[in-house]
């Protein structure tokens, strides 16, 4: 069973973006650890302040010598596609729930 943790993070701060600025500025985050997994889930704000989400799972990997190193990997997803993927990932999640059941049960995560 794996432990997650959840931390979800506002930016106080923001503020609808002008041109010359960086693209993609940071509106929300949510970072959940599941073991040598991390998650972060993240609402940014393009220069027309249209918002869109990125997904990025980083993963620990332990080298030869011991020493630690990431990789990550990363998928943006923009406003046009949200309730198409939304769809798409309830209709999956449905059909875990309704085939392995157990894998919903006794969730041990922060929240």
């Amino acid at each position: 069973m794996t432990n997650l943790k959840t931390t979800t993070i506002m930016n106080p701060d923001y503020h609808p973006r002008h041109d010359g600025e960086e693209y993609g500025e940071q509106i929300c985050s949510k970072v959940i650890r599941a073991g040598k997994r991390t998650y972060f889930i993240d609402v940014k704000a393009t220069r027309a302040d249209d918002y869109f989400l990125t997904i990025t799972e980083s993963r620990k990997k332990v080298n030869a010598d011991g020493s630690a190193s990431f990789s990550r990997h990363q998928i943006y997803l923009y406003k046009e596609d949200f309730a198409k993927v939304m769809e798409g990932i309830t209709e999956m999640v449905n059909y875990v729930k309704e085939h392995k059941p157990e894998y919903f049960e006794n969730n041990n995560h922060e929240e």
